[in-house]
């Protein structure tokens, strides 16, 4: 396959799995390009990892050396597709205005808070990853919200055949277990857990945050739990958002970060093989781990 091919494949994928209720043909995703290489490359052996800084890139030439490499693939954005983080949480919109909070104010938390995130990636140096697969002749590409849209649509459908409002925190951390890359997180510690809320207390009305971009508003959590949210399942939150969920009197369980990344990465690849017809051979790295759904 192609390189540019396997791209807009994955875009494809990522678009059909997106949770906003518009024409899914115009969606586009700022976080994910193709940041080096030549678009007609032949693509067959990659290497994958959530985070590909110089080091990984410096080993995927070991690996190029060694046995071949056709192509590195990051989950979290580098370069243009780093720079361009924060136009992808317009999404986060329309995930406010499903779980009920009011278009207009939805989108004036959103706005102020895509603004803060636009200033604090405007002064990184975001091409450092980049410059060193140029130097190195190296094929490099990240995909962030097709991947992470593959995480919601799965844990939505997840939740819905497997989870009642009654159901208790701790079943729903049970239901996430049920996943083996939260199975694979379990065994390093890192798996699935309430943060919030008495672990017996039922889950109410669930909102997931899997995905657009980065972590939303935090005045955000009081309004969601006026228009019934009780619990969050995220993929993970910072402190000064976890205060603020706490104030709201939220439930949170946390997922995982790298292993809901790594869930993420996991569905897309399954579904472009699937829809290519090609079987790609995958070097796991920097906490991706293969799993493979039949």
């Amino acid at each position: 396959m192609k390189l540019l091919d396997f791209y807009n494949q994955a875009v494809c994928c990522g678009a059909a799995a997106d949770p906003r209720r518009k024409d899914k043909r115009k969606i586009s995703f700022s976080d994910s390009a193709i940041l080096y290489g030549d678009p007609k490359l032949q693509v067959k052996k990659i290497m994958v990892g959530i985070d590909i800084e110089v080091g990984d890139l410096l080993l995927a030439d070991r690996v190029r050396q060694r046995e071949g490499l056709d192509l590195v693939l990051a989950h979290h954005p580098e370069g243009k597709a780093y720079a361009g983080l924060y136009k992808v949480m317009e999404l986060q919109k329309d995930l406010l205005e499903q779980a009920g909070v009011k278009k207009e104010s939805a989108a004036k938390l959103i706005d102020d808070r895509i603004f803060e995130v636009e200033r604090g990636v405007l002064p990184q140096n975001h091409t450092r990853p980049v410059d060193a697969a140029r130097i190195l002749d190296l094929p490099f590409m990240n995909l962030h919200t097709p991947a992470d849209n593959q995480v919601h649509r799965y844990l939505e459908d997840t939740f819905k055949k497997n989870i009642s409002r009654k159901c208790s925190l701790e079943g729903v951390v049970k239901a996430l277990n049920t996943i083996e890359e939260y199975r694979i997180a379990g065994r390093f510690d890192t798996g699935p857990r309430v943060i919030l809320g008495n672990p017996k207390r039922p889950a109410g009305k669930i909102m997931l945050e899997m995905t657009g971009g980065t972590e939303g508003p935090k005045d955000a959590f009081e309004k969601i739990y006026r228009a019934g949210i009780r619990t969050l399942v995220s993929m993970h939150l910072s402190e000064g958002h976890l205060k603020k969920a706490r104030e709201a009197n939220l439930n949170v369980v946390i997922a995982g970060h790298i292993s809901s990344d790594t869930l993420g990465l996991n569905l897309l690849l399954d579904k472009i093989e699937k829809q290519s017809g090609e079987e790609f051979e995958i070097i796991s790295c920097s906490g991706f781990q293969r799993v493979k759904r039949g």
